[in-house]
Parts: C-alpha cells; sequence; structure tokens
C-alpha cells in the first residue's frame, strides 16, 4: 500500500484545497460550524462549565453540613442545591463529557476527516447546551427541583411548584442530544476506520464508545419512558405512580435505576479508555491483553443492565430477588478486575516513565479500587440494609466516580493538550492541582464512611450535636474546599494566556497511535487517510507519519472543494465510499431552538406555544434532510488515491444513513419496551391489574388498525423495491396511498381505546400510554411516506439515489413491530388476564 512520493509543488496546491475546504467560518458565524474539532471543544468547555457549577453547589452544601444546628441553607434551598448537584454531574458533565472528548478525539483516532454526521454532533451541543442551562439556571431563581436527582415517588408528586417538570422536560431534551450523540459515535466507529484497521486491530478507545454507545442506547431510553409517564401523571392525572388508582412508585425506581445502573459504567468505561490509551505510552509497551480487555469491557456492559435492583434492597422485594441481583452485583467485579489488572501488567512488563497524565491515572486507579471494595460490601444485602441511605453510600459513590471518571478525565486532559490546541499544559500547575485534589477528596469522602456507619443519613440539610458527626463532618468541609483549590489550579492552567509559549512537538510523549500524526494546527483531520496494519501504526510502521502527512494516503486533496472522509466496511475495514460530509450551517442550531421550546415551554403551560414549536422543529429537520438528500455528488466515483476508485454515493446497509437509523431504531424500540415492561410489572406486582369489570378496547378496531398499518408497511417496503428495480411511478403510488393507510389505522387505533379512560386507574392509563406512544411514532411514519412521495415526484429519489426510501423502509420495519405489540398488549393480553 506505497505510494509515490508527492512532488512538493503538487502536494503544496493538495493542502491548500484542504485547507481552505476545512475553514471554519469566521466572527460571530463561528457559531455555525459543525466541524468535529470546533464541537468537541465546545462540548467539552461547556462540561467543564457545568462541573464547576455542580461544584460550588456541592461547596455551600458543605457549609451548611460543617457544623451541627446551621442555618447557612434553608430546607429548600439545600433540596435544591442537593438535587441540582446530583443531577449536573450525572446528566451535564458525566455523561456528556465523554461525549465532547469523543467528538473532539475519535475522528483523530481512527484518521478520519470527521465523523459521518457532523450536523447531528451541532445539534446535539445546542440542545445540550440549551437543556442544561435550563435546568441549572432554575436555582437561581429558587424554582429547581428539591426531590432528589432520582425524583423518587410520591416526594416528586406532592412536591409543588415547576421543579419536577424542569427536571423531567429539561433532562430529556438533554438525554434526547446524548442518544443522538451515541449513534454520530457508533457509525464513527463502525463505517469511519482507516483501510485495514480490521475490529481486532481497532485502538481500544474506539472498542470502548462502541460499547458505552451501545450502552446508552439501551440504558437512557428507560428513563425517557419513566419521564414520559411521570409527565402525563403531573400533567394529565393519569395515575401511573399513584398506589390508590392501582400505580405503583416501585415502577419508576425500576426504570429509573435500568438507566441509574448502567449509567455508572458509562461513566466508567470511557475513563478506561482513556487509562488504555495512556498506560502503553508512559510504560513503552504495547497494552498487555488486548482480546482480553475488549472482551471484559463488552461483560461489563453486559453485566452493568442486571443489576439495577442492588439500589432497591430496601424496598421489600423477594429474598429470591435479592440473591440474584446481590450475586450479579458481585460478579461485575471479574470483567472490571480483569481490565484493571491488565493495566499493572502492562507497567510491569513495560519501561514505566512516571509523566503528569500517568500520575493522574495512578491517583484514579487507587481510589477506584477502594471505591471498588466498598461496593463489593454493599452489593451484600444484608450490609446494603445497614447503611442504605446513609453517607457510607454518598462515600462509595465518590470514590468510584472521581476514581473511575474524574481523574481519568484530567489525565487525558494533560496528555491530549497537544493533539488539541498544539501547547502542552504545565507540568508545575498539574501536578498542584494532582496533589490538592487527591488528598483534598481523601480529607473529604474517607471520613464519610465512618459518618454512615455511626449512622447520618443522606440527604438531611442540618443535624443536631452530640451524635458523634460534628468533626466527621467538619473534616469533610475543609476537605470540600481543598478539593476546589486542586481545581483552580486546574481550571487557570486551562484558561491561562498561551500565545507566548513555544508549540508542542508532533508526538511530545513518543506515543504509537494515530491521533499523534495529526497536525492540531489544520482543520482537515487527516491530511491523508492512511493504510493501517498494526495497533500501534507510529511505533510499527516505518515513516508511517511521514507517508500520512506528504499526502501518500487515500484522498489527498480536494479537487472538487468538498470536505469529505473515507467509508470503510464494518467488520475488516474494506474502503467502500467516498463520503461527501456537511459542511458548516445554521440550521443544526435553529433545530435545537425549536426543539427546545416543544421541551421547555410545557413547563410554563404554554402548550399551544410549545405544539407550534414542535412543529417548526420538525419542519427545520425535514428541510436539513431533503437539502441534505437531494445533493448528488457530480460523478459515480472518483480516484480515492493509492489506485483506488470508489463510488460516492451509496444506500442500503453499506450506508452510514441506513446505519444510523437501525441504531436510532434500536434505542427506540427500547423506550417502547419499557413501556411494556410496565404492563408486565403491574400485572404482576397489583392483584387489581386489570380491575374487576375493566372496559377493554375494542378488539375489532385493534384488529383493522393491525391490519391497516400492516399494508402501509407492505406498501413502503414495496416503494423502496419498485424503485429499485427502476419502476418510480409505481413507487409513487405506494407512498401516495400509504399515508392514507397510516392514517386510518392510527386512528382505528385511537378509536379501539376511545371508551377506557385514562385519569380512573392504571390499567387504561398504560394502555392509553402504549397508544400514545405508537400514534406518535405512526405520525413520523406519515412524515416520512411523504417525504419520499415528494422526492420521487421530483425525481430526486431515483433508482441509483434511493438512500432515502432504505432508511424509511428500515424504519417502518420498527414502526410495524411497535403497532403489533401495541395491538397485543392493549387489545388481546387483557383478555387472557
Amino acid at each position: 500500500m506505497l505510494a509515490e512520493p508527492v512532488k512538493p509543488k503538487l502536494r503544496g496546491a493538495q493542502e491548500d484545497r484542504l485547507r481552505k475546504v476545512w475553514e471554519g467560518p469566521k466572527g460571530w458565524r463561528i457559531l455555525s460550524d459543525v466541524n468535529n474539532q470546533t464541537v468537541g471543544v465546545w462540548y467539552s468547555a461547556t462540561c467543564f462549565a457545568f462541573m464547576l457549577g455542580a461544584g460550588v453547589l456541592a461547596l455551600l452544601m458543605r457549609v451548611q453540613l460543617a457544623v451541627p444546628d446551621n442555618d447557612f441553607l434553608s430546607a429548600g434551598t439545600y433540596n435544591q442545591f442537593y438535587t441540582m448537584h446530583g443531577s449536573a454531574m450525572m446528566f451535564l458533565f458525566a455523561v456528556p463529557m465523554f461525549e465532547a472528548v469523543s467528538i473532539l478525539l475519535l475522528p483523530a483516532f481512527l484518521s478520519a476527516r470527521d465523523l459521518p454526521f457532523p450536523r447531528l454532533s451541532a445539534f446535539g451541543y445546542w440542545s445540550f447546551l440549551v437543556g442544561g442551562v435550563f435546568v441549572l439556571g432554575s436555582i437561581l431563581f429558587g424554582v429547581g427541583p428539591q426531590s432528589g436527582w432520582f425524583m423518587y415517588p410520591p416526594v416528586s408528586m406532592q412536591e409543588e411548584g415547576m421543579g419536577p417538570d424542569i427536571w423531567l422536560l429539561g433532562l430529556s431534551f438533554i438525554e434526547v442530544a446524548s442518544i443522538a450523540a451515541a449513534v454520530e459515535l457508533i457509525v464513527g466507529v463502525l463505517k469511519c476506520r482507516p483501510p485495514g484497521m480490521r475490529v481486532n486491530l481497532m485502538p481500544l478507545y474506539a472498542w470502548y464508545v462502541l460499547v458505552v454507545g451501545g450502552m446508552i442506547l439501551f440504558a437512557f431510553p428507560p428513563l425517557i419512558a419513566g419521564d414520559f409517564l411521570f409527565e402525563l401523571e403531573r400533567a394529565l392525572g393519569w395515575p401511573f405512580f399513584n398506589p390508590e388508582k392501582g400505580g405503583d412508585p416501585l415502577l419508576w425506581q425500576h426504570l429509573f435505576w435500568i438507566f441509574g445502573h448502567p449509567e455508572v459504567y458509562i461513566i466508567f468505561l470511557p475513563s478506561i479508555a482513556l487509562t488504555a490509551m495512556v498506560v502503553p505510552t508512559f510504560a513503552r509497551h504495547p497494552i498487555v491483553g488486548y482480546s482480553w480487555i475488549v472482551l471484559s469491557a463488552v461483560g461489563t456492559g453486559f453485566l452493568s443492565f442486571g443489576l439495577w435492583v442492588h439500589h432497591m434492597f430496601a424496598t421489600g422485594l423477594p429474598t429470591m430477588s435479592l440473591g440474584f441481583f446481590s450475586a450479579a452485583s458481585e460478579a461485575v467485579v471479574i470483567p472490571t478486575g480483569i481490565q484493571l489488572f491488565a493495566f499493572v501488567a502492562t507497567l510491569m512488563v513495560g519501561r514505566v516513565k512516571m509523566g503528569l497524565p500517568m500520575l493522574w491515572i495512578a491517583g484514579s486507579l487507587a481510589i477506584f479500587t477502594a471505591g471498588g471494595l466498598t461496593g463489593v460490601m454493599v452489593a451484600v444485602a444484608p450490609f446494603d440494609w445497614v447503611v442504605h441511605d446513609t453517607y457510607f453510600v454518598v462515600a462509595h459513590l465518590h470514590y468510584t466516580l472521581f476514581g473511575g471518571f474524574v481523574f481519568p478525565v484530567i489525565a487525558g486532559v494533560y496528555y491530549f493538550a497537544p493533539v488539541v490546541t498544539g501547547k502542552m499544559l504545565s507540568e508545575r500547575l498539574g501536578r498542584w492541582a494532582f496533589w490538592l485534589s487527591f488528598a483534598g477528596f481523601n480529607i473529604t469522602f474517607l471520613p464519610m464512611h465512618l459518618t454512615g456507619l455511626v449512622g447520618m443519613p443522606r440527604r438531611v440539610f442540618t443535624y443536631p450535636g452530640g451524635l458523634g458527626w460534628d468533626w466527621l463532618n467538619m473534616l469533610s468541609t475543609v476537605g470540600a474546599f481543598v478539593i476546589a483549590a486542586g481545581f483552580a489550579v486546574l481550571a487557570w492552567d486551562l484558561i491561562r494566556p498561551k500565545s507566548k509559549e513555544p508549540k508542542a512537538p508532533r508526538n511530545p510523549w513518543e506515543a504509537g497511535t494515530l491521533e499523534w500524526s495529526a497536525d492540531p494546527d489544520e482543520s482537515w483531520g487527516a491530511r491523508s487517510v492512511p493504510y493501517v496494519t498494526s495497533r500501534y501504526p507510529l511505533w510499527d510502521q516505518d515513516e508511517f507519519v511521514e507517508r500520512a502527512n506528504a499526502g501518500q494516503g487515500y484522498i489527498p486533496d480536494a479537487p472538487e472543494m468538498r470536505r469529505e472522509t473515507l467509508i470503510t466496511s464494518v467488520i475488516d475495514a474494506r474502503p467502500i465510499q467516498v463520503l461527501r460530509v456537511a459542511e458548516p450551517t445554521w440550521i443544526t442550531l435553529v433545530a435545537a431552538f425549536f426543539t427546545a421550546g416543544a421541551f421547555i415551554l410545557p413547563v410554563f403551560h404554554l402548550y399551544t406555544l410549545a405544539g407550534v414549536s414542535g412543529a417548526l422543529a420538525i419542519a427545520t429537520v425535514v428541510v436539513w434532510l431533503y437539502r441534505s438528500a437531494r445533493d448528488h455528488p457530480e460523478a459515480e466515483t472518483k480516484d480515492a488515491g493509492l489506485g483506488l476508485r470508489l463510488p460516492l454515493y451509496v444506500s442500503g446497509p453499506a450506508a452510514v444513513g441506513w446505519w444510523g437509523m437501525w441504531i436510532t431504531m434500536l434505542g427506540d424500540s427500547t423506550a417502547f419496551a419499557s413501556l411494556v415492561f410496565g404492563v408486565f410489572f403491574y400485572w404482576t406486582a397489583r392483584p387489581d391489574f386489570p380491575p374487576e369489570g375493566a372496559v377493554h378496547a375494542d378488539l375489532p378496531l385493534a384488529l383493522a388498525s393491525l391490519a391497516l398499518i400492516a399494508v402501509a408497511w407492505a406498501l413502503t417496503l414495496g416503494a423502496r423495491m419498485l424503485n429499485t428495480r427502476g419502476r418510480p411511478w409505481l413507487a409513487t403510488l405506494c407512498h401516495a396511498i400509504g399515508p392514507v393507510l397510516t392514517l386510518a389505522g392510527g386512528a382505528a387505533l385511537v378509536l379501539a381505546v376511545r371508551d377506557l379512560d385514562p385519569t380512573t386507574h392504571v390499567y387504561p392509563a398504560i394502555m392509553w400510554a402504549l397508544v400514545v406512544w405508537t400514534t406518535a411514532h405512526l405520525g413520523v411514519g406519515v412524515l416520512m411516506q411523504l417525504f419520499c412521495l415528494f422526492g420521487l415526484l421530483t425525481a430526486d429519489f431515483g433508482p441509483r439515489h434511493d438512500a432515502p426510501l432504505w432508511n424509511v423502509a428500515l424504519f417502518w420495519h420498527f414502526l410495524g413491530l411497535t403497532a403489533l405489540v401495541t395491538v397485543a398488549c392493549v387489545a388481546l393480553l387483557p383478555r387472557l388476564l
């Protein structure tokens, strides 16, 4: 795969064209940028700012708890700070920071020019920013939620004001942004690897991105489903969590912790990924046990979904359930331990150089190991009964999160700063920040184990003296301010002027992975996409950096003046397409603004304006997608370099859009499955489900609805097949009839449950919830059919350019299955119970 050297004059012309094509907008127009480097920096900085805000709330809480009977904060204010501290750290820092770092660095890890959906990344960022400011800013007006970051009913149901709605709708909006980022990252790992980088050669960071992205798809949707039920109860009085009408607050705990415990590993695994990149570099040795680490990461992700009930050991669940989930909680230690021991083994067989990033990694391993040991303790149900809802659990949580996430992320900041900024951060300030943070952390949280064991409960805003808690709380408060000093040093190191400092060497740590071949002064990512034959190409492949930066790789030029990246096959990274990626645009910001209105305005009961904003958001997204879909390349193929010609347009499973739809619908189906889980939960947990003499859905109408939707599905699939076979007029007819049948099917489904009053009992309420979810998706299905109809009528979607028809047909496969399950649950299952 070697190419002839590029002549200096030609090389200069190529670089000039690439530089012009990938140049970002200037001035205020930079807000329209979609480049992963720009969006990733924005995302990371915003996450860090939210973390600092949440940290200030923690300091204020520690001041309140420093001495007994303190009145520094009122009970309501303390509860707002407590709720928002946990919510911000989890939803506005931990998970988004993984996505921010991945958007920023993943293309560099893969020598890709950009991720496949740059506008989706930008849309996710603006949604995150608006949602985060809305949620965190609520405390400035004294209207923040007060029921804890887990919002347990019935307490949260009894909370007055708009606080719970801010939490439910604001964080649901942010979760949508997180899922959008997960889709972008998964497709990026699967389809944007350089040629030759088979799955067994991927950097470990890419493997972790794949695992964590999949976990987000399965963990976040249950919480979105729970938020959906919660808001229906608050807004419409549907009694999902009201025991007086057949509801059960335990369903919320199940849905929340099905999200909440995998989220701990969603936070932990990306930091392990950063560790996996730093350790081999400073050990001067390839990672030991690569395959075992990959299998352990997958195993950790899988097992994490079987642990959620260990947060519910004190709720009175059957003993058999406690035993199963206790065993599962102990079992997850095995794959976690394998990963940590692999890092230790790499350090043992290598020649370790203790640089600043490695110092932070060493601190993280020490803290996380201590947190893991207390995790084994709380996984044992009898011990958990003793320390449940005490400060022992607070200490355990922070040991795992600080050691498992915060310290490795800071190590990554110091390690990757030259890749992002071209400048090194200060060694002296970095060491001050480490020792202040490390010492302050242990001074703060180590005593909390004892505070909890002597009986101090969580979530209390004050306490009487003489209980043995006084000195422990004062010690923890002092330690919190030491941590704050460490983060202040870190923040100054990040923002201090560096213009007069020398430029960092291209590869200051002498690492072996692809990101160090990129030039931080250029916005094009990879100068040319290389052919990879090793996990550490900079170590193993001769003159790798020189050849890549001399243009001796794939797509070294941009003669058509379009932004492009290389698309490869999923398993063996075989080149299959040169993809034209999106350029700067305002439409992502506009779409995020209108989407924010659809989520935020209902908090203030402005439902009409929310509906208008939602309609404008949908219209904006439709315009966005249609403009992209009709942008056909000027030629069938192009010279991709190294003697290879590749198509510029593909559809079906070869296309990134098809994979994006598949992955999106996987997450959507998980949310729907969570609603179905609710049906079976009520059936098994409530003796009055369905209640005696309950009115059931109209079976003939429900079956008629299913038949109409099935025909609409067949027409959608048939339209794609007919268009591919060169019969676009028949495909147009199918997409003209399909929306009519879909609307009729949705109407029949609603009429089938018209006699069920969802305010009287949880049985009609959950039936209506399924119908509302399905009919909303049918509405999306109609929009997609009309989208294809318009494209066929304008000849924009012909037999050669049929990717939208493939994607819509794939959506309808999931929609058809959703309708089938809904009809079975609504009309058939109740008659069998």
